[in-house]
């Protein structure tokens, strides 16, 4: 705790770009529990639920590759700021659907709500290293991911709560505004340079190709096996983690008959979770060699699929929150020992593309999951379903545990262009 505190203190840009955060992602549990509650009392189908969350899944998915291309040519914290104040005008118009009972007005608001978030979230994570030295990155990194789990927490709890009690224009209101507040913050970020564009960006270059472009961060990837083995174990996770997404929702509405509050006890006991597993995390990250931390991911990944699938069969509420807890602790581990290394060893002028296509190939693979889990929760128990995406989860483990004992996965050496990045802004006021 005395690393984030040290960090907040003395380093002026984190400490903006973190406010933003923690308003805007409380904003987003609030929304993502209002309108999966809505949906769920309109329609009482676990089919709407799986094409609502792929009405949010496909956009980010199409708009992810342009997205990457986009944040590596332009300035990443003018596309960030642009992406927040574009979403809280969008997110206002989920009022719209309190009055007008249209399933589709709840698809097309959310298919504009994350169509705009990729230039965001892939641009935070671009711009990490610029605002934080080489010696504050995992500290960063850290407190970024926890906090991110943090507002689950929150936002799941006090989300289903405020729903229930104060109803869900309060939500949505509250989504939207938490936008606006998060673009002044990352408009308060300074660099001595004067902008946040990549090192050597592709606006140098001043033809724009950004099918080109795009492939040459592919490229980038599929030289770097770590990376790509990176981006390829969320996409294993991704293959059980999107049926999660919708079984969530059935689990309390149907199984459990417990509404939206017992929603926001799921997600935030999930948040919970994350939390325990972002402090140890933080701890192991500095103190572990290169080899273990591809042993420790290994283990999480095990660990996760298993306390899923033993989740999945609990007939006890407060069992299943305990299991579910464990299951997101450890995979918490392996996505903040993860992150980190990436931030360590992508190129700069390459983070846009490189973040955005983990994005999308994460939001691609929870897509077929989650419509998949949509499709047989109308043939199948929400049980069996549960086991199938357990076991799916763990099957990244299987893929990285042969890439590692095969010996390919070896540690990227630093390149002159990854000392040549320059640190923008001041991070010691």
């Amino acid at each position: 705790m005395s690393d984030f505190t040290r960090l907040l203190a003395r380093n002026r840009n984190y400490r903006f770009a973190w406010s933003g955060q923690i308003v805007s992602e409380v904003g987003d549990h609030f929304n993502n529990i209002a309108v999966l509650s809505l949906a769920m009392s309109q329609t009482h189908s676990g089919a709407v639920i799986a094409t609502l969350m792929m009405s949010r899944a496909i956009p980010a998915m199409l708009v992810g590759p342009l997205a990457g291309v986009v944040l590596d040519r332009f300035d990443r914290r003018r596309i960030m700021i642009s992406s927040d104040l574009i979403r809280g005008f969008i997110a206002l118009g989920f009022i719209l659907t309190l009055g007008h009972h249209q399933t589709w007005l709840l698809y097309l608001l959310s298919a504009l709500l994350f169509m705009a978030s990729p230039f965001f979230t892939s641009g935070r994570s671009a711009i990490l290293p610029s605002i934080a030295t080489e010696e504050e990155l995992h500290t960063a990194n850290s407190l970024t991911q926890t906090t991110g789990w943090l507002t689950l927490t929150v936002g799941a709890f006090f989300g289903g709560t405020t729903a229930a009690k104060f109803g869900y224009e309060f939500a949505f209101l509250f989504n939207s505004l938490s936008f606006f507040v998060s673009a002044f913050c990352i408009y308060s970020l300074r660099s001595k340079a004067g902008h946040f564009r990549a090192h050597r960006s592709l606006n140098e270059t001043k033809v724009a190709r950004p099918w080109h472009e795009y492939r040459e961060g592919l490229n980038y990837m599929r030289k770097n096996p770590l990376i790509l083995g990176i981006g390829l174990i969320a996409v294993g996770w991704a293959s059980g983690g999107g049926a999660a997404q919708v079984l969530f929702t059935l689990w309390s509405e149907q199984l459990y008959n417990r509404g939206a509050a017992g929603l926001g006890q799921l997600w935030g006991m999930a948040g919970v979770g994350l939390l325990i597993g972002g402090a140890i995390g933080n701890y192991l990250g500095p103190r572990i060699s290169y080899p273990a931390y591809k042993r420790i991911v290994f283990f999480c990944y095990l660990l996760h699929g298993g306390a899923y699938v033993v989740f999945s069969q609990m007939a006890n509420w407060y069992w299943a929150l305990a299991f579910m807890c464990l299951s997101r602790a450890a995979v918490a581990v392996s996505s903040l020992l993860n992150w980190s290394t990436l931030l360590r060893h992508v190129d700069d002028r390459f983070r846009g593309r490189v973040f955005s296509t983990i994005e999308t190939m994460n939001w691609s693979t929870m897509m077929l999951s989650m419509m998949a889990a949509g499709i047989a929760s109308q043939h199948v128990g929400i049980r069996l379903i549960g086991v199938v995406s357990g076991l799916f989860s763990s099957s990244t483990a299987i893929f990285w545990g042969w890439a590692n004992w095969a010996g390919k996965l070896p540690e990227p050496q630093q390149t002159e262009d990854d000392v040549a990045v320059e640190i923008h802004g001041d991070p010691t006021t």
